[in-house]
């Protein structure tokens, strides 16, 4: 047997579950999980389902015999093989802590994915990339050159077949152009202190300000700086006999477990756009 992963939403009417169900059991799958959710303020109805379909069966297949209830309900819906991993490029900067954290869940097999390649605007992790076995490419980033890289950047994307972006700390900010046209398969991380604490050494001018809670939001790429929709957030505790530099560990810390969660979210197709929200089934 294989496992499909079907994701879908609509506007919200009776019959839904009872329609799905059925285009399943039709083409002799076996729903093994389901999720399904209505959002009331904007009355829509999102849904992910796990089946269980023979091995011979294709995903051309089950897409052809699922259309007409696809259509029936004017849904937008994917459905997708879960045994083929979705395809990976990670962004990093300067700072190594997520991406060291992003080689070793993929290492271990924690993050279903394949690892296409690493970029970076700096050289700093080539060395760490060629130790894993990885691709590395270097686009140092200017005001003058940020338009052409990104272009390389864009033709890299195709060329790979990449299916999700990973900003793990990648200090450039992508252009309206570029994030529209990756909308939906960029994920960034960073520290929950925004619109607060701007710039350079936030986690220093927390601590000047007696911040008691540390936080990482990691949320989907869009034109609006650091407000695409959210997809996992964490906060941690902290207090006056902690050192700038102890909440600076602590944050990263939180940044590393909330983009691997966020990411593991993604790649099992668990995290659906609602508006500037995201619905997520756990």
């Amino acid at each position: 047997m294989k496992t499909l992963v079907l994701t879908l939403s609509c506007a919200d009417r009776m019959g839904i579950v009872a329609a799905v169900g059925s285009a399943i059991a039709a083409q002799g799958g076996n729903i093994v999980e389901s999720g399904q959710y209505v959002d009331r303020e904007n009355g829509r109805f999102f849904m992910r389902v796990c089946c269980e379909v023979e091995e011979s069966g294709s995903l051309e297949a089950f897409r052809k015999g699922f259309s007409p209830v696809g259509a029936e309900y004017s849904m937008r819906w994917e459905v997708h093989d879960a045994a083929v991993k979705p395809r990976v490029m990670i962004m990093v900067s300067q700072q190594g802590h997520c991406l060291n954290d992003l080689l070793y869940r993929h290492g271990t097999g924690q993050l279903p994915m394949e690892l296409t390649s690493i970029l970076s605007n700096h050289d700093t992790f080539r060395r760490r990339a060629e130790h894993e076995g990885v691709p590395f490419h270097h686009l140092p980033v200017t005001a003058a050159s940020k338009a052409e890289q990104e272009a390389k950047l864009l033709e890299l994307i195709r060329e790979q077949r990449v299916d999700l972006v990973i900003l793990a700390r990648y200090m450039q900010i992508l252009s309206d152009d570029l994030s529209k046209a990756l909308s939906g398969r960029v994920i960034n991380i960073h520290h929950s202190f925004l619109p607060s604490f701007k710039g350079a050494r936030p986690y220093h001018q927390a601590h000047k300000r007696g911040v008691k809670l540390i936080g990482a939001t990691a949320h989907y790429v869009t034109a609006a700086l650091d407000e695409g929709p959210i997809i996992e957030q964490d906060v941690q505790r902290v207090d006056h006999s902690m050192t700038a530099e102890d909440m600076a560990a602590i944050g990263r810390d939180t940044e590393c477990q909330v983009l691997a969660r966020a990411v593991r979210l993604h790649l099992e197709h668990r995290v659906l756009l609602n508006d500037d929200r995201t619905v997520v089934f756990h």
